[in-house]
């Protein structure tokens, strides 16, 4: 310990490193980065012919481990310690004739300007940067201003560093400035945590003549993995791309040694564009009584299933890694934007990463096994990407479900892991005269045109309960079928909701009000849906519809001045706020008595509510209680939505089991002969398990 100084500022005494080299002796110290670990950086940039310079040598033997591989001999080793001085000396003097070792301040070195073509310092940036202090920075600025005096245009600089955020950003502003091309490697690690956690990088800086006016800086960044080097728009971003590594570091150490207390999510991305590729989450499942073959796995997500409660949230992901019954389970979903080569190609590409990951006691040289949904990594197909002004980058894609089903799907990638709008693809059709041959095992190609959608099949739990919650109407809907009904749907998407009433109520007449153009297009070109005499899309702020409704009455005939129902299923804008459904403007108290202006006494208004706030949901809650005497509420199992059924006058109250009952009746009369129904959909399941609030 008493080797340590008493302040960060005696990194910079001669006093300080003339006492430390005598106290340790002959046994060389290196700060961090063993020379095998460094040798592939600066085989790059150190030629045999190169005259090079080491700052702040101190006593590490890199510089006699270059000369001794015959990396390079012309070497020359300054420091400002003359204890250290004339033990390297002493070393190295006999053995290694045409390398030398100088007492001198690199602050104010004597050498001729350009005289050498590269300039190597390990350790001696981080000792000197200690603190960010006028005096510190001033003194950083003597020593880089020395070293572009004495290097050759097109020399190089090469640092090896822990990279400290504020020791990065001096480092790469300065030479960036000066018009040098800035390059940071980091360096591949020996797999001994035991030293030093932190990972080691070399800042490469290559001397270029300072072109007058704005030229454009050239900021590298070549990962471990890879050698080709990632360009970076700013010193700010790789910055942060240095910090990302270090973190990674610290995580695979800190999951090494001890259990994950809570799940731990990471992005690997891209060698060639730097986007996400995998999305990782580590779990651990302290039941899970450890033995030689189930202390760890892998787990690829099929493509398109990353948004099931199974695999895309925490408790889904807890109780896939307690059946799967592994100590630690990583769960590996793929990016839609991402090209794979099958299971064992993902295999080969994760292998030796997901290794990083290894939970504490795993034996040595045990095979850990991937595990998937039916051995494959599922079906992705991108048919449409598009940008809306309103909504944001979005795409629509088709994805393989369990089984042999197939589904079509709207995402927006703002939002990437939530289902906007899901529907069932039916399968194709044959064409007259065509036959399916037995015998064909030939599998369909991702590429082929699905079938059409059915309009039958609701995906959304949210929709059955939305669907479900009718049965609430006064008049008693069985009898009431095809009877006339106005029903208000706020918030389109792909659709599905509206088509589904206006094809199962005969005589429904249903208004749809959509804020985004483009989703209107999106559900009639990919959706299946298509407007009529009783189906009508209105291209406006639902807020703004509703307000005009309720101050004018009847616009015109075909929009009556109050409904039977009216439903809500609309989505924020903005992610900031701990609800995403619907925007907050839609619960406030004054636009809530609009909409209960425009309802009809015995209808019922739903409200699709997601909302992870515990006190904005309760909140909201009270407003609703304050406008509508009667409030049901209808949990989904599963997700966070929560479907509540609004009616304006208490006297409608029943109970759920009366409601699961009209809910059944409800159910028979809408199975027409002829007419398709999902047999999974109960409308009782959805009632009976109401709370009234």
């Amino acid at each position: 310990m008493e080797l340590l100084p008493r302040s960060p500022g005696e990194f910079g005494s001669a006093r300080y490193w003339d006492r430390f080299f005598r106290q340790r002796g002959q046994r060389p110290f290196e700060w961090y980065g063993a020379f095998p670990e460094l040798c592939p950086v600066l085989h790059k940039y150190v030629r045999p012919r190169d005259k090079v310079l080491v700052v702040g040598c101190g006593n590490s033997e890199l510089s006699e481990q270059m000369y001794d591989v015959g990396m390079c001999e012309d070497i020359v080793n300054i420091d400002i310690s003359d204890a250290v001085i004339r033990q390297m000396q002493e070393r190295s003097g006999s053995t290694r004739p045409k390398m030398s070792y100088l007492l001198m301040d690199m602050l104010q070195m004597d050498f001729p300007d350009a005289h050498f073509q590269v300039v190597l310092d390990k350790g001696t940036l981080d000792a000197l940067l200690t603190d960010e202090e006028e005096a510190t920075l001033a003194k950083v600025d003597r020593m880089f201003a020395e070293i572009s005096r004495v290097l050759q245009v097109g020399g190089r600089y090469l640092c090896v560093s822990l990279a400290q955020a504020h020791v990065l950003k001096k480092a790469v502003e300065y030479f960036s400035q000066e018009g040098w091309v800035v390059r940071v490697h980091q360096v591949a690690s020996s797999g001994d945590k035991q030293q030093f956690v932190l990972p080691v990088f070399v800042y490469v800086m290559t001397k270029f003549r300072k072109i007058p006016g704005s030229a454009p800086q050239i900021l590298e960044i070549c990962p471990e993995e890879q050698d080709k080097p990632m360009r970076m728009e700013s010193a700010e971003r790789l910055v942060a791309a240095v910090k990302d590594r270090q973190h990674y570091a610290l995580l695979c150490n800190q999951i090494s040694k001890t259990p994950c207390r809570e799940q731990v999510s990471l992005d690997l991305c891209d060698k060639e564009s730097g986007k996400p590729r995998y999305t990782l989450h580590v779990v651990d499942s302290p039941s899970v009584k450890p033995s030689r073959d189930n202390h760890f796995a892998i787990f690829i997500i099929p493509q398109g299933r990353e948004t099931e409660w199974l695999f895309g949230t925490e408790e889904g992901r807890r109780q896939l890694a307690t059946s799967a019954g592994f100590g630690r389970l990583v769960t590996v979903a793929l990016h839609r934007e991402q090209h794979y080569e099958g299971m064992a190609g993902i295999q080969r590409e994760l292998s030796g990463k997901v290794m990083e990951l290894a939970p504490p006691g795993l034996p040595a040289r045990q095979q850990v096994p991937f595990l998937s949904v039916g051995g494959d990594i599922g079906v992705r197909t991108v048919r449409h990407c598009d940008s809306s002004p309103l909504s944001g980058e979005y795409v629509v894609e088709d994805v393989k479900g369990d089984g042999t089903c197939y589904f079509r799907r709207l995402i927006f990638l703002r939002n990437r892991n939530v289902v906007q709008s899901e529907a069932r693809l039916l399968a194709p059709t044959p064409l007259p005269g065509q036959k399916k041959r037995r015998k064909d095992k030939k599998k369909p190609s991702p590429a082929e045109p699905p079938g059409a959608i059915d309009k039958s099949y609701l995906c959304c739990e949210h929709h059955k309960a939305m669907v479900a919650g009718l049965c609430l109407l006064g008049q008693g809907l069985p009898r009431g079928l095809a009877g006339e009904l106005a029903l208000l749907v706020v918030g389109l998407g792909g659709g599905s909701l509206p088509l589904f009433v206006h094809d199962y109520f005969s005589q429904a007449r249903v208004a749809v009000v959509e804020i985004d153009p483009s989703m209107l297009e999106v559900a009639t070109h990919w959706f299946g849906f298509s407007q009529g005499d009783r189906m009508q899309v209105h291209v406006s702020d639902g807020l703004d519809y509703v307000a005009k409704l309720a101050a004018e009455g009847t616009i015109s005939q075909s929009i009556p001045a109050q409904y039977d129902a009216i439903m809500f299923d609309v989505d924020s804008k903005d992610l900031t706020v701990g609800m995403s459904c619907p925007p907050p403007a839609f619960v406030e108290k004054p636009f809530l008595q609009k909409v209960k202006t425009i309802l009809k006494p015995e209808g019922v208004f739903v409200l699709n509510l997601v909302c992870r706030d515990a006190r904005l949901k309760e909140a909201v809650l009270a407003t609703l209680r304050d406008v509508f005497p009667l409030l049901y509420a209808r949990r989904i199992e599963g997700e966070v939505n929560e479907i509540l059924f609004c009616q304006p006058s208490p006297e409608g109250r029943r109970d759920p089991a009366e409601l699961g009952s009209r809910a059944r009746a409800l159910e028979g009369a809408l199975r027409q002969p002829g007419q398709p129904w999902d047999s999974s959909y109960v409308l009782a399941d959805m009632l009976q398990a109401v709370t009234i609030l």
